[in-house]
């Protein structure tokens, strides 16, 4: 079993955290999270009495395993050699996660994820793949979700070209009756699998959304759920809040954001190095609303630990063993920031940590008034995108976020001027709605440092649109002290999107001109810079 550790060297800070405690044993806070108690959170039960599935998914996924494993058996022995998952947000970083963690076992397929609408990731997808010996996962909740549509018609039509029957290479992952079930049946997919309906795409990983994807590449699954199990016992309806590793996790986040600690950091073993892109969705998108949030941040270089400012909270998920880890969790500790430590016993352990995260997260909630279980403000992105989409381009994004080129170095450096307006307390995001690949992250990366360390801020990076279903709740619905920098390329190829009048090009740029209309709707400080036809040179200019 793993071993956990919340070290607060401020009396005040854990006096509040204390005391929270004391108070939600007294009224029983966690007993009425298990009985599913919308009050805990709100007297109005919307998107909250049936958001609450997630608790018992560590015991009631066991009853499918068969089912999953044996189609996994299938594909194996069926010699496929890619899973291609299509899907966006929930529906994509829990797959993400395990294949990173775990990788493909011997005889089982690669994992390739699929989440963003740049024309260049859809063909590079593309060009990695043999589509006659590649099974597409189509995995969207509601059915409905533009990109993931938009990535099935594409593959749709290649797969058509080497086979007269491309049902057989569909997967679908959707609630029953959903939009995409239908699609499904009428195509004759190869496979239906039910999601719960009580379960939000982001609470989502231990149920069929990142369950069947894992165990497609050979993924001891009823392993990962029994570690889930152990998790969700120890942190039961009968458990004092005091001594619950997840209530305890979740009231810290919470007590500190409300007092400006507010910047969940995260590093760790690099093994399990991707879990934290997880946990970034599942906090931010619950928690970031009605002008609060808290705001994870995952990938950061190092520094010192005396140069960091005082609105951090470290959090380190390390497997046992990785000295380097706890060597720099202690110096931070000894530089008074507080920390938490999580220490792995396997990689299976994710399984634990995802649930507790996931209840931590909705505990927060409740400390800070929030409805962790809504989005109320990704809406608004989609919706000016669909805008811009109509009008094909000819949508501006008012004069708070006209587009600079990065070609013209003294319009760059006024904008940039005008726009690094920083006070303590600010965080800094970069939104690229580019193509991902190793070499934009590098590059990307140092511009994060750069202005990070000269602003004295932390950091985010994230890959539209792919963002837009995570921290695109908490850009727009949470507090007021983020300064965006979008991050917009030429693509030098465009891509039609099949069975519609749209491209991957348009889309894209519609839902950066959407991001970017919501982001100024809501009184944020956004630069957009245009980076050109060639993205490499472009990040350079900036």
């Amino acid at each position: 079993m793993n071993t956990r550790s919340i070290r607060l060297t401020d009396p005040k800070l854990v006096d509040a955290v204390e005391s929270t405690l004391r108070m939600w044993d007294e009224q029983n806070i966690c007993k009425r999270i298990w009985e599913k108690d919308h009050t805990v959170w709100s007297p109005d039960p919307t998107e909250l009495g049936n958001r609450l599935g997630w608790l018992s998914l560590p015991n009631t996924s066991l009853e499918e395993i068969e089912e999953i494993q044996a189609f996994a058996a299938e594909i194996s022995d069926a010699a496929m050699r890619h899973v291609v998952l299509l899907g966006m947000g929930g529906s994509s970083l829990a797959p993400e996660v395990f294949a990173h963690t775990f990788g493909s076992s011997a005889g089982y397929p690669e994992l390739i994820v699929l989440d963003s609408t740049h024309p260049d990731a859809v063909r590079a997808v593309e060009d990695a793949i043999d589509p006659a010996r590649t099974l597409f996962v189509v995995a969207s909740k509601s059915g409905t979700t533009l990109e993931t549509l938009s990535f099935f018609r594409t593959f749709w039509e290649r797969v058509s070209k080497v086979t007269s029957v491309p049902g057989s290479h569909f997967v679908a992952i959707t609630d029953p009756g959903s939009a995409l079930e239908q699609l499904a049946s009428e195509r004759q997919f190869r496979r239906v699998f039910g999601a719960p309906s009580t379960v939000g795409g982001r609470y989502s990983a231990l149920s069929v959304f990142g369950l069947v994807p894992a165990a497609l590449i050979g993924v001891d699954i009823k392993r990962l759920l029994a570690r889930a199990a152990s998790m969700a016992a120890a942190s039961s309806g009968s458990t004092k809040a005091s001594e619950n590793p997840s209530l305890q996790l979740g009231v810290t986040l919470a007590e500190l954001a409300l007092e400006g600690i507010d910047k969940v950091t995260f590093f760790g073993s690099p093994t399990i190095g991707a879990l934290p892109i997880w946990i970034e969705q599942l906090v931010a998108e619950s928690v970031g609303k009605n002008g609060k949030g808290i705001v994870p941040v995952d990938g950061e270089a190092d520094v010192a630990p005396d140069t960091y400012g005082r609105d951090r909270l470290f959090v380190a998920l390390c497997l046992a063993g990785d000295d380097d880890v706890a060597r720099r969790l202690d110096a931070l500790e000894a530089a008074g920031h507080p920390v938490v430590s999580t220490v792995l016993e396997d990689n299976f352990d994710v399984g634990a940590e995802m649930f507790r995260w996931e209840l931590a997260t909705a505990a927060a909630g409740a400390v800070l008034g929030i409805n962790p279980f809504d989005q109320p403000d990704v809406q608004l992105a989609k919706s000016l995108a669909k805008e811009a989409m109509a009008s094909k381009g000819d949508a501006t994004t008012g004069p708070d976020a006209d587009i600079v080129d990065a070609e013209d170095g003294a319009a760059l450096s006024s904008a940039f001027k005008k726009w690094a307006q920083a006070s303590p307390g600010d965080y800094l995001a970069l939104q690229a709605y580019v193509a991902p690949s190793a070499a934009v992250a590098a590059e990307l990366q140092e511009i994060r440092t750069a202005l990070g360390q000269r602003l004295g801020l932390a950091s985010t990076i994230g890959f539209g649109p792919r963002f837009l279903h995570s921290t695109g709740q908490l850009h727009k619905g949470g507090a007021n002290n983020g300064l965006f920098l979008q991050m917009v390329d030429e693509p030098r190829e465009d891509m039609p999107v099949p069975e519609t009048e749209f491209t991957f090009a348009e889309l894209i740029e519609a839902q950066a001109i959407g991001d970017a209309k919501a982001l100024t709707q809501r009184g944020r400080r956004v630069l957009r810079v245009n980076l050109g036809s060639d993205t490499l040179a472009g990040l350079e200019k900036v």
